[in-house]
C-alpha cells in the first residue's frame, strides 16, 4: 500500500514546476463593477421623477378619504422613489413615506373620543347581566344538603370521637381544640334526624 501512494520529487530534481500567477490590477475590477451597477441603476430609475408637492400636501388629512386604488398608486410611486438615493428625495416625499408607513391610520388609528366610557359601560352591563343570571339560577336550586349544617357536622364530630378516628392528631386525640368537621354556620331549628335523607 505504501508503494501506491504518490511521492514528492526529491529536492535535487533538476526540473521544478512553478505555479502560474496572473498579475492583474485589483483596483480596476471593483471600479468597473461599480460603474456597471451605477449605469444599471440609472437605467432602472431613469423614468422615476419626484412626486409633485400638491399630490403630497396634506396627505395626513386626505389619506383616509382617498379611494384604495389611489392610495395604492401613491404608495407604489413613493416606494419607487425610495429605491433611489434618499438625498434625491424631496422633504415632502420623505414625510409622506414616513406617515404612510408609520402614521396613525388603519389599524394604528387613534380611538374615537368616548370609546373608553363606552367600553366601561358595556363591561358593567355584561357583569350586571351575568349577576342577574347567577341569582336566577340560585333561586331555582335545591336547598343545601343536611350534611352542610353546623348541627349535623357537630354530630359527625361526636361520631368520630366515639369511633376513636385519628387518635393521634384528629378529633378523638387528647386535648384536641379544633373545629373538627364543623364548617357551616349554625342553622335555626332542631338538629337533623339521623334517618333524614
Amino acid at each position: 500500500m505504501l508503494r501506491s501512494l504518490p511521492r514528492a520529487a526529491p529536492s535535487s530534481a533538476p526540473f521544478r514546476v512553478q505555479p502560474h500567477r496572473i498579475h492583474t490590477n485589483t483596483w480596476h475590477l471593483p471600479a468597473a463593477a461599480c460603474l456597471l451597477e451605477s449605469r444599471q441603476h440609472q437605467k432602472r430609475h431613469a423614468g422615476i421623477h419626484a412626486i409633485s408637492n400638491p399630490t403630497l400636501a396634506g396627505i395626513e388629512k386626505r389619506w383616509e378619504g382617498m379611494p384604495p386604488q389611489q392610495q395604492a398608486d401613491l404608495w407604489m410611486a413613493l416606494r419607487d422613489r425610495m429605491k433611489v438615493n434618499w438625498h434625491e428625495m424631496t422633504l415632502q416625499e420623505k414625510k409622506a413615506a414616513y406617515w404612510i408607513a408609520f402614521g396613525p391610520h388603519g389599524p394604528r388609528s387613534l380611538p374615537p373620543p368616548g370609546e373608553g366610557k363606552k367600553i366601561f359601560w358595556y363591561t358593567m352591563l355584561g357583569v350586571g347581566v351575568s349577576g342577574v343570571i347567577f341569582l336566577l339560577i340560585r333561586t331555582q336550586t335545591r336547598p343545601a344538603p343536611k350534611t352542610m349544617t353546623a348541627q349535623y357536622q357537630a354530630m359527625t364530630n361526636e361520631y368520630l370521637k366515639a369511633q376513636r378516628t385519628e387518635p393521634i392528631t384528629g378529633v378523638s386525640s387528647e386535648g384536641y381544640t379544633g373545629k373538627g368537621m364543623i364548617q357551616s354556620k349554625p342553622r335555626k331549628g332542631p338538629p337533623p334526624d339521623e334517618d333524614e335523607d
